[in-house]
């Protein structure tokens, strides 16, 4: 198995650069990498943004979309590539079109799998540790289950705080941690929440940090954070 997941928030000149080498190096070898642009509205536009800014890995995408039938389409492709958005307008549509169980088989089967954000958290069992809002209803919350754990995407510690005037003063709603941990309070799968500009490479038995730290969630206990470089196994503990 071979996954490449990131946060997203790439901004900064280091973190661009950091997306195209991976995504190059992911993506080694193969010709053309299917991507699916659910997770947004205008699918044409989305694709063309995305192709746009991935031109300097020399990865050639492609969008599901435009294929007559999207299953066949998995099932021939060479490499994935999930794109960010709305990860309920994600979920909704890789149901809708019944190809989660064609990119499980795919994956598992040995083509490169790449997801951003909400195309990262769906490589989860489900995508109940989203930060999105629910402007769609999918069929399910299930979904791709290729790793045996939640994604946060765009993960921060600590409080919001928010510039009023040349101050800034806490924002006092509810934090990432603490969303995190209601979601402990009914399930027991571990969540790792990836910071900005983060990767996590992930070969079917363990991942690594790649880029950017991290913090892991464990139900019953605290919180850990680690930095680029850390090797976890599938409970998400650090090898």
């Amino acid at each position: 198995m071979k996954l490449l997941l990131g946060s997203g928030g790439i901004r900064n000149e280091e973190q661009v650069k950091l997306y195209h080498d991976e995504m190059a190096h992911h993506f080694e070898g193969v010709d053309e990498v299917l991507f699916i642009p659910y997770a947004g509205n205008d699918h044409d536009y989305y694709l063309k943004r995305i192709q746009d800014f991935s031109s300097p890995s020399g990865i050639k995408l492609v969008g599901i979309h435009h294929a007559e039938d999207p299953i066949k389409a998995v099932e021939e492709a060479k490499g994935i590539y999930v794109g960010g958005g709305n990860t309920f307008l994600l979920t909704r549509d890789l149901h809708d079109t019944g190809i989660i169980d064609s990119i499980r088989n795919r994956v598992n089967a040995g083509i490169p799998y790449m997801g951003v954000s909400a195309g990262s958290n769906v490589a989860g069992p489900t995508m109940q540790t989203t930060n999105d809002m629910p402007i769609v209803s999918p069929a399910s919350f299930e979904t791709l289950n290729l790793v045996p754990f939640q994604i946060n995407p765009h993960y921060f510690g600590g409080k919001s705080w928010v510039k009023k005037g040349e101050d800034f003063i806490p924002h006092n709603g509810e934090t990432r941690q603490d969303r995190i941990r209601e979601f402990h309070q009914h399930n027991t799968t571990p969540v790792i929440g990836l910071w900005e500009g983060t990767y996590l490479r992930w070969n079917g038995a363990s991942g690594e940090l790649i880029g950017g730290s991290a913090t892991v969630f464990q139900a019953g206990k605290e919180s850990t954070s680690h930095d680029a470089g850390t090797i976890f196994n599938g409970s998400l503990e650090p090898k």
